[in-house]
C-alpha cells in the first residue's frame, strides 16, 4: 500500500506537517548521502637522476600522517644517509635494479631507520624500506664508524642501521660490501619484520641485532661475510629467525646475551669456523675474569637446524651459564670438530 505522508501526519499545523515530514526522510536522506572522501596514501615518485639530497627532501616532504617514496630503476650515489626519521615513511625502489652506491670516501650509513644520534629521544614506529640494492662500495671507505666526534659518531657504516624502531618492515632487500654490517638493529628495536634479505661481503655480519624483541627475522640468504652470518648479542629476546641459509661465512651464529629465541628451518654450511657458537661475556671482578650477568644464552630452540662442512663443530656451548637451551631435529655432517660440542654435558637437550 501507498502511502501519502502528509495524509498521514494529520490535521496539525503546517508548520508541524513539515516538521514531522522532515523527521520521517531525515534517516533516508543520511542514509543517500555521497560518502566522505577517504585520503589516499601520499606517494612520490622520483626520477632515476634523483640525488641522495632529492631522496632525503622528499622523505622529509611527506606529511606526518606519512607516505612512500619510490625510486625507479637506476643508479643512485650517496655521499650521506638517507634517513628515515618520522612515523610512516616509506622508501621503496623497483628490485635489485635500484642500486643504492655509498659514494667513494663517504665513510657513512647508506639508510638510518630511526634518529641518527647516539641515543635516540624517542621510538620511530611504521617505517617501510624495500625492494633496494645496496651497495657498500667498502673498499672505498676509511672506517667503520660515521662521525669521528659528536651525535652520530657511535653509529656505524652499514648497509641498513635500524635504532629505536618499532612496528617496521625491511623486505626484499640487498646489503653488500658494506664497511660495517649488512644490516644492524639496536637502542630498542621492537616488533620489526625483516624478511627477503640477502647479505654478502660486508666488513663484518651479514645481519647484526643488539637490544632487540619480539621481532621476525624471514627468508634470509647470508654468504660470504668475514664475521658471522648472523650476530645476536645484547639483549636478543623473544625474536624468530625462519627459513634462513648462512653460507660461506666465518661463523654461521654468533650468540651471546640471547634468551627466548626460536630459530625454524636454519641451514649452516661452509663456516670457516663453527656453525652456531653460543657463549656470555666476561667481566672483570675482584676475583679475575667471571661472566657478565644477564650475558647468558637461555631457553632458545632450533628446529630443523643444518649444519654441514664447518670448519669447527657444527653447535658450539662455549660457557656453562648457557643452559636450557633445545635442539630438535637437527642434521650435523662433515664439521671439522663434529657435531654438538659443550663446555660440559648435557648444557643442550636434543630432541
Amino acid at each position: 500500500m501507498k502511502t501519502n505522508f502528509n495524509q498521514t501526519v494529520g490535521s496539525g499545523s503546517p508548520g508541524m506537517n513539515a516538521t514531522l515530514v522532515w523527521l520521517l526522510f531525515a534517516p533516508m536522506l543520511c542514509l543517500a548521502a555521497p560518502p566522505l572522501p577517504v585520503a589516499q596514501p601520499v606517494e612520490i615518485n622520483l626520477s632515476a637522476s634523483a640525488s641522495d639530497l632529492q631522496i632525503q627532501a622528499a622523505l622529509d616532504a611527506l606529511p606526518v600522517t606519512g607516505g612512500e617514496v619510490i625510486l625507479p630503476a637506476g643508479k643512485y650515489e650517496i655521499h650521506q644517509p638517507i634517513i628515515l626519521h618520522r612515523d610512516g615513511q616509506a622508501l621503496r625502489g623497483a628490485g635489485m635494479a635500484t642500486v643504492l652506491r655509498l659514494a667513494d670516501n663517504a665513510n657513512c650509513p647508506v639508510i638510518i631507520l630511526g634518529e641518527p644520534v647516539n641515543q635516540p629521544r624517542q621510538t620511530v614506529k611504521n617505517l617501510r624500506v624495500s625492494s633496494l640494492f645496496i651497495d657498500g662500495n667498502r673498499e672505498h671507505q676509511q672506517r667503520e664508524l660515521w662521525r669521528l666526534a659528536g651525535e652520530g659518531s657511535e653509529i656505524r657504516n652499514n648497509g641498513i642501521t635500524v635504532q629505536a624502531v618499532s612496528d617496521s618492515v625491511v623486505e626484499h632487500v640487498t646489503c653488500a660490501r658494506n664497511r660495517s654490517g649488512g644490516l644492524v638493529t639496536t637502542l630498542g628495536v621492537a616488533r620489526l619484520t625483516v624478511r627477503d634479505l640477502e647479505a654478502f661481503d660486508n666488513e663484518f655480519d651479514g645481519l647484526a641485532c643488539y637490544l632487540t624483541t619480539d621481532s621476525l627475522f624471514a627468508d634470509l640468504f647470508l654468504h660470504n661475510n668475514p664475521g658471522a652470518g648472523i650476530s645476536l648479542d645484547l639483549a636478543f629476546n623473544h625474536n624468530v629467525i625462519s627459513n634462513a641459509v648462512l653460507t660461506a661465512n666465518d661463523l654461521g651464529i654468533f650468540m651471546r646475551a640471547s634468551r627466548e629465541n626460536q630459530f625454524l628451518n636454519v641451514a649452516i654450511r661452509n663456516s670457516h669456523h663453527h656453525g652456531v657458537f653460543m657463549a656470555h661475556s666476561e667481566t672483570q671482578t675482584a676475583s679475575g675474569w667471571g661472566p657478565e650477568p644477564k650475558s647468558e644464552c637461555v631457553y632458545n630452540s632450533f628446529t630443523n637446524l643444518i649444519a654441514m662442512n664447518c670448519g669447527g663443530a657444527a653447535f658450539r656451548v662455549n660457557n656453562t651459564t648457557c643452559t636450557h637451551n633445545v635442539i630438535i631435529r637437527a642434521k650435523f655432517e662433515g664439521n671439522v670438530n663434529g657435531g654438538l660440542s659443550q663446555a660440559q654435558p648435557n648444557l643442550v637437550a636434543v630432541q
